[in-house]
């Protein structure tokens, strides 16, 4: 265990390393820092952090920068999350109230985290494995063609074709959209099937076959769309950290491009705490030089989906991790409220 001191002194590298992108020397720290100490007392305290690896030297006679080890346990045990001032919780919340569909605001939200934490944003899609029904809509485009309309909690529509074997009226249609209503509004998708099994056999023998092919329909979204969408934002922002990838920034844009890496990256919806993987904690050896900060967001109190920010090790944890909270936070109460 570090003592109380030497863990000052890896704050102190960490945030002025954060800060100033130079390897941090002795003399420096106890010009920057009351450490209480003498800067001898302090360069032995940097030797026993580098020794057990909290801190390493980029080159000969220079001074000393965090490794991952060092960040984690930054974060880990030093790092407070960094609030956000009133004007910042303001700003975030009149941005994302002008959203007016889920696609507007993931979009929104996406733009928002890359402009506060100048870092790339990734906010995945609310899950309809995590959703629940809010409504089914079916309307009636042809004689033998039906539109089904269903809406989640979350806000996300999906809208499906159906063409019927023969005509199915008015009144068959407006009796087959309450009895499904009625079987599956406020329940989880996964719950849907078994619900609606029986329902066809509810029916007269003419228009069973149209309300199969509905049925069909609408559980062949939940399979459809069980694949998870991201939508990425801020990519340009990695130019301006060019020194802080080793080799080439490239293996870091290849490894964006992956919609399965950054899914892995993010994690499981359902943890809604939040998540610092750093550097050679991300099992994609492309984002070895990166960090990723993630949160879990939803309504409810429940997470049913996540956001984050992928940027190099090098940054301000507190900061992004504040940043990517309070945004999580606002987009949940939308969700709760649209």
């Amino acid at each position: 265990m570090l003592s109380e001191r030497r863990l000052e002194v890896l704050r102190a590298i960490v945030q002025d390393y954060v800060g100033t992108e130079e390897p941090v020397g002795s003399k420096a720290l106890t010009e920057r820092h009351r450490l209480g100490v003498s800067p001898a007392t302090v360069r032995n305290d940097m030797a026993v952090l580098e020794d057990e690896g909290y801190i390493a030297q980029p080159h000969t006679s220079a001074g000393r920068i965090p490794t991952d080890k060092g960040y984690r346990l930054f974060v880990d045990k030093l790092a407070g999350v960094k609030p956000l001032s009133t004007p910042e919780r303001r700003a975030i919340q009149n941005f994302l109230d002008g959203a007016v569909d889920l696609d507007d605001v993931v979009g929104r939200t996406v733009r928002l985290l890359a402009q506060l934490t100048r870092q790339v944003a990734v906010v995945q899609y609310p899950s309809l494995t995590r959703s629940t029904v809010r409504h089914v809509e079916l309307l009636s485009l042809a004689p033998a063609r039906l539109m089904l309309v269903l809406i989640t909690d979350t806000g996300r529509v999906e809208q499906r074709l159906v063409d019927c074997q023969a005509p199915f009226g008015e009144g068959s249609l407006a009796d087959l959209r309450a009895r499904l209503n009625s079987r599956v509004v406020g329940r989880r998708f996964t719950d849907v099937p078994p619900l609606v099994k029986d329902l066809p056999e509810s029916f007269e023998n003419e228009d069973r076959v149209t309300v199969r092919a509905v049925l069909d329909t609408l559980l062949e979204t939940l399979v459809e769309e069980a694949e998870e969408r991201l939508m990425i934002g801020g990519t340009a922002n990695l130019t301006r950290f060019g020194h802080d990838f080793p080799l080439t920034i490239r293996p870091v844009l290849e490894a964006l491009e992956e919609q399965v890496v950054l899914l892995k990256l993010l994690g499981e919806a359902s943890e809604s705490g939040m998540a610092v993987k750093i550097g050679h904690e991300n099992a994609y050896e492309g984002l070895n030089s990166t960090s990723v900060v993630s949160v879990g967001y939803g309504s409810g109190g429940e997470a049913v989906a996540k956001l984050g920010v992928v940027g190099p090790t090098r940054m301000d944890y507190p900061g992004t991790m504040g940043a990517v909270r309070a945004v999580a936070r606002y987009v949940g109460q939308i969700l709760a409220e649209s």
